[in-house]
């Protein structure tokens, strides 16, 4: 069994909630516009088709990588949500990004603290050793 990290943590649990996520989304809001009909996610997320299948994926590749890529994962994703963050203050409060993801502030705050969760998290695990180191 392997060793927990932070990353494997952030990795697992992340990926558990943004799993749930993309399938909870759908039940508010399963139009695949641009950004088509929104829904609000318990109330405060906003929701579409577009966003809740990039919440499964991200979410299922998370579940996948916890086992092998963990920190690759974290480091990846971290960056990728603090790149959405920064974009949805951009397009502000009932906007969307790249036309078809809408955010609100619930989002960008969210998104703002999974990014750096996921930067700390990859930054706390050491790095694994190169496969050519392991075949020494």
């Amino acid at each position: 069994m392997q060793s927990p990290t932070p990353a494997r943590l952030y990795a697992t649990s992340v990926g558990t909630v943004l799993t749930i996520a993309g399938i909870a989304g759908f039940f508010y809001s399963a139009s695949f516009g641009s950004p088509g009909e929104i829904g609000e996610l318990l109330g405060a997320f906003a929701v579409n088709g577009w966003d809740n299948v990039l919440h499964l994926a991200t979410g299922l590749l998370g579940l996948a990588a916890a086992g092998y890529a963990p920190r690759r994962y974290a480091l990846a994703l971290g960056l990728v949500y603090l790149v959405v963050a920064v974009w949805g203050l951009i397009v502000s409060d009932g906007g969307s990004i790249a036309g078809v993801l809408p955010v609100n502030t619930a989002d960008n705050v969210l998104h703002l603290l999974l990014g750096l969760a996921g930067i700390v998290a990859g930054v706390a695990t050491q790095a694994s050793p190169g496969l050519a180191t392991k075949l020494r």
